[in-house]
């Protein structure tokens, strides 16, 4: 399964809250938080594609523009899946992940989702009848192997268009 992955600055290894104007970036293969991803996604013979990232002040001021380009990039690449997370709790992220993801689903043929915590109510409110948004704990939360067992379960049945999909994602979903 090729996975592309969209991050923030901070999860791509860009820089934190001092970077937050970095351009939009893809690079081939994982980079950054990809590492924490990497064994889960093996049990599933996932490998990342491509990571794709900017800032999320750049994000801000060039919402269209971004999640435009970042959809377009997703279908160049033409991966199984895109993963727009993990956000954990932070909101600016949970906010860009979720509106890439519904682009994506509404724009292509290709999976995706979003991940973030349940800090983001009003993200997950606006965008959870979109795009599947998928529960995990908050950044220094418990549980986060879990949520990405979780994820990747629900990545192989969306691939694979499983039965138990619905039944994974009313189990792993918001």
């Amino acid at each position: 399964m090729k996975v592309v992955l969209i991050f923030d600055q901070g999860l791509a290894g860009a820089g934190g809250k001092s970077n937050p104007n970095v351009g939009l970036t893809a690079v081939k293969g994982g980079i950054g938080s990809s590492l924490m991803l990497e064994p889960h996604f093996e049990k599933i013979g996932a490998q990342v594609a491509a990571t794709l990232y900017c800032g999320n002040e750049y994000f801000q001021n060039n919402e269209e523009e971004v999640v435009k380009k970042m959809t377009a990039m997703a279908k160049k690449v033409n991966p199984d899946f895109v993963l727009c997370g993990p956000c954990f709790n932070y909101p600016d992220y949970a906010r860009m992940a979720a509106m890439i993801s519904t682009s994506i689903l509404e724009n292509t043929d290709i999976k995706s989702c979003a991940m973030m915590s349940v800090e983001n109510g009003d993200t997950i409110a606006a965008y959870k009848d979109k795009t599947p948004i998928l529960k995990m704990p908050k950044k220094g939360g418990t549980g986060l192997n879990d949520s990405f067992a979780d994820l990747c379960e629900f990545m192989k049945c969306s691939v694979e268009q499983s039965a138990e999909l619905e039944n994974v994602r009313n189990r792993v979903c918001y």
